[in-house]
């Protein structure tokens, strides 16, 4: 058993063969996270004392990183006590992750390549989650693939997902080819950091690329709820794709009050709005970037390039928030 240590003065126990994330979570210290596989970044901690074993590679970190100290919390054990430098969400209480069973409402096309998929738990569970978290779905023989929830919660526990199809990917032909309304699944959930926090009086700024549009849209559901305290001073929505038929979603749905920008990489000459990616639309956009905070959700390359960018020019890294899709490993 070793004790960790971090710079807002927590501390927790861990566990031989533990990962750092899994012990501060079991000690209710909230650590932000995301992939829980050492690629999206979103976990990194810089250990300052004491020393870790990694338990799996950490694609997520660059060599420089490494080189100072920078580790993954989700795939990184204690090997003696631990000083580690990181931040944490304060007060911020995640609803415990679960299993349980559900069945397909319905299912729906929103474009060539994105379904949209319903679900409905028992009457009876108990499931609750900040919006723009994501689930684990179980399918038949095992099968387990991460989708972020893409509606805010409802009365009628019904949890929406947007589910883009992957060339050869094993759920995807589940998802395309063979699922039926009323199939019996199990999902595991809620997982991930990524919910609005510290957007009080703030101008509140969604980038996302493809179905990275689901948190986003589970979020602004939850800012058009009556009441919803504390209130962003503005919200703008930034959504990336290839060519028209990729903004499968009107923004204006969710119900909240926001600028959207819609931007396309390839579009032809018939686009007259933005065009290349949307952190560089962002950045043609001038503000105060001490009041802004940016909430991130889409490709790997996306995020990686819009936090270089946003902290060139301004943004502070404690105003970024992201949630990388990563593929799976097996398809």
């Amino acid at each position: 058993m070793s004790l960790v240590q971090t710079s807002s003065g927590k501390s927790f126990a861990a566990e031989q063969g533990e990962t750092l994330l899994d012990a501060a979570l079991r000690a209710k210290v909230t650590l932000a996270y995301s992939c829980r596989t050492g690629r999206c970044g979103t976990c990194k901690g810089q250990v300052r004392a004491g020393s870790t074993v990694a338990l799996h590679d950490e694609l997520g970190l660059s060599e420089t990183e490494r080189a100072s100290g920078w580790v993954l919390t989700c795939v990184r054990s204690a090997a003696s006590n631990v000083e580690l430098e990181i931040d944490d969400l304060g007060d911020v209480q995640l609803f415990p992750a679960k299993t349980v069973p559900c069945r397909i409402q319905a299912l729906a096309r929103l474009s060539v390549d994105v379904v949209k998929v319903t679900l409905r738990l028992p009457p009876t569970s108990e499931f609750s989650f900040h919006p723009g978290q994501y689930i684990d779905v179980i399918g038949h023989g095992g099968l387990r693939r991460s989708y972020s929830i893409a509606n805010a919660p409802t009365p009628e526990k019904h949890i929406e997902l947007h589910i883009r199809h992957v060339p050869g990917g094993a759920m995807s032909a589940y998802w395309f080819e063979q699922a039926q309304v009323n199939d019996l699944l199990r999902l595991h959930g809620p997982l991930g950091t990524f919910f609005l926090r510290d957007i009080d009086d703030m101008d509140l700024v969604f980038l996302a690329t493809g179905t990275g549009i689901a948190p986003v849209k589970s979020m602004l559901e939850s800012l058009a709820q009556p009441g919803k305290q504390p209130a962003p001073r503005s919200v703008s929505v930034f959504w990336g794709g290839r060519v028209p038929d990729d903004v499968y979603w009107n923004t204006a749905e969710a119900g909240a009050t926001h600028q959207f920008i819609p931007v396309l990489s390839r579009s032809g000459s018939e686009w007259s709005g933005a065009r290349g990616h949307v952190q560089q639309a962002l950045l043609a956009h001038p503000r105060e970037w001490e009041r802004t905070a940016v909430y991130a959700c889409g490709s790997e390359t996306m995020i990686h390039d819009a936090r270089q960018q946003l902290m060139a020019a301004g943004l502070s890294e404690r105003r970024f928030y992201s949630d990388a899709f990563v593929c799976s490993a097996a398809v």
